[in-house]
C-alpha cells in the first residue's frame, strides 16, 4: 500500500492562458508549474492547488485528479491486482516524474505519480 501526499483536481481548458488569468486574478492563486499544456496554481502555502491542461503531453486522454503517491511502482501493481483499467502505462516523464493513469469505476480518470529522485 502507498501514502498518497498530495491530490491536485485537473480542469481541461481551451485557452490555458485565459484560464490561468481567471484563477490567478479572482482567486489569487500563483503559478507554480507550467509545462505550456498544464499549469498547476496555488494558494501562497502551496497546500491548495489547481491544474489546468489543454491536452495531457503523453497520454491518450487528460485526467481529472494527480494523486502524488511516495511509491508509484507499489501503486501500480496494487492496480493490476484489482483488474482496474489502465489508460495509460507506467512510465518516466521527461519533466521529471514516474507515472501512469487507470480509470475508477464510475469512468474518471486518475493521474497516480511519484517524483524522480
Amino acid at each position: 500500500m502507498t501514502t498518497t501526499q498530495r491530490v491536485v483536481p485537473i480542469l481541461t481548458v481551451s485557452d490555458l492562458d485565459s484560464a490561468r488569468q481567471h484563477y490567478t486574478h479572482v482567486l489569487g492563486l500563483v503559478e507554480v508549474m507550467n509545462h505550456g499544456w498544464i499549469v498547476t496554481l496555488a494558494d501562497a502555502d502551496g497546500r491548495n492547488q489547481v491544474s489546468l491542461m489543454t491536452t495531457d503531453a503523453t497520454a491518450p486522454q487528460n485526467p481529472t485528479v494527480s494523486v502524488e503517491v511516495d511509491d508509484v511502482d507499489t501503486a501500480y501493481a496494487d492496480v493490476r491486482e484489482r483488474g482496474l483499467d489502465i489508460v495509460h502505462p507506467l512510465r518516466d516523464e521527461e519533466w521529471g516524474v514516474r507515472r501512469f493513469f487507470f480509470r475508477d469505476d464510475a469512468g474518471n480518470v486518475v493521474n497516480v505519480l511519484s517524483h524522480k529522485p
